[in-house]
């Protein structure tokens, strides 16, 4: 299914834009911010911040990803392979109140924000030149936070995103139909802004290996192998097509979920399962408080060592009671057939729409 790609869209006359900002490495970032002593050195945020228990990496300082030490990595496994590392304990509430600054600092600006979590964010905005938006945003962060961050640049959301990725750290660049095969025709398909290792995989059985290839596919054969909606929506994304607004409305979470890490695995499943009834009576409260009615149930059980599966449940009908949300907690545990020792549980509820 390869071959030539099509020739990229004209980009629109109007003056429109969608600029993505990343703040880089921004829990290690806010760490340092702290404990200026830290800058240069390799910092590991995670769980309580001692290695030498049970909890995984929530962010790396660009020192210690250098020594292959990435987000979701075992502590233990990051202290092996970066032993020098300044190891700390999540510090939720810190990172909260700096990102609310650098959130309330893009909203100064004559732009429509849609924040995406505590340290991105999408602005629409107007002008002949995004750049020295870009520069004057990341000048007022640094002068709010001083935080460093990257600015996307792009046509749409698709492409400002990808172009952040591209600008790291703490630089602008810009991405859009002029130069999207240029930049991007040659890469493998996962480096498109949705595309996974399993999609990828996939394509590549299909002779698709590139954003090129993925690109000039036939539409309507990627339907028949990744259904009607997903397969013209692949070839959409390869040729840098995204028609999805920018929204300013408040970001509402659409799911509520706490899990727990065990220092000792979980060997009697009697236990596991008053795990996640506990569990799931907090993920009730917190729907409750906020009246929001959960629709479907997800148990999450992370095996030792450490192979995660994830198994749920759709109520009968939306509710915040916490005994219809445990019941089905319990019986989306029943759908697990395995019953090796356990070293993480969770669940979450998915609020209705």
């Amino acid at each position: 299914m390869g071959g030539r790609p099509r020739r990229a869209e004209r980009e629109p006359v109007m003056t429109r834009w969608v600029l993505h900002v990343d703040l880089d490495q921004f829990i290690a970032a806010v760490e340092v911010l702290r404990r200026p002593e830290l800058r240069g050195r390799p910092v590991v945020v995670g769980g309580d911040g001692d290695p030498t228990e049970r909890g995984v990496v929530a962010t790396a300082s660009y020192e210690a990803r250098a020594h292959g030490v990435h987000s979701g990595l075992p502590l233990r496994t990051a202290a092996r392979r970066c032993p020098e590392a300044v190891f700390l304990p999540v510090d939720a509430d810190a990172y909260r109140a700096v990102s609310s600054r650098v959130m309330a600092t893009l909203r100064g600006f004559d732009a429509v924000v849609e924040v995406l979590g505590w340290d991105e964010a999408f602005l629409a905005v107007a002008g002949d030149d995004p750049e020295t938006t870009a520069r004057r945003i990341r000048a007022r962060i640094r002068a709010a936070t001083g935080l460093e961050c990257t600015v996307g640049i792009g046509r749409n959301k698709l492409q400002a995103k990808l172009a952040t990725g591209l600008g790291k750290p703490t630089g602008v660049f810009r991405l859009t139909h002029r130069n999207w095969f240029e930049v991007l025709g040659g890469r493998p398909t996962d480096a498109l802004w949705g595309i996974g290792a399993k999609t990828a995989r996939r394509l590549r059985a299909a002779g698709i290996a590139t954003v090129g290839d993925l690109a000039a596919a036939d539409p309507r054969a990627l339907a028949e192998r990744f259904g009607p909606a997903t397969g013209p929506w692949l070839v959409r994304l390869a040729q840098g097509r995204d028609h999805s607004p920018v929204d300013g409305a408040p970001r509402v979470p659409r799911s509520r979920g706490r899990e727990t890490t065990y220092q000792r695995d979980l060997r009697d499943w009697r236990d596991v399962r008053r795990e996640v009834a506990n569990l799931a009576r907090q993920v009730a409260g917190e729907a409750a408080a906020e009246r929001r009615p959960a629709a479907r149930v997800v148990v999450k059980v992370r095996y030792a060592p450490f192979a995660t599966r994830t198994r749920g449940r759709t109520l009968e009908a939306p509710t915040a009671e916490a005994a219809r949300i445990e019941e089905a907690a319990l019986a989306a545990l029943d759908r697990f057939t395995e019953r090796r020792p356990v070293r993480l549980l969770g669940v979450r509820a998915e609020f209705a729409r």
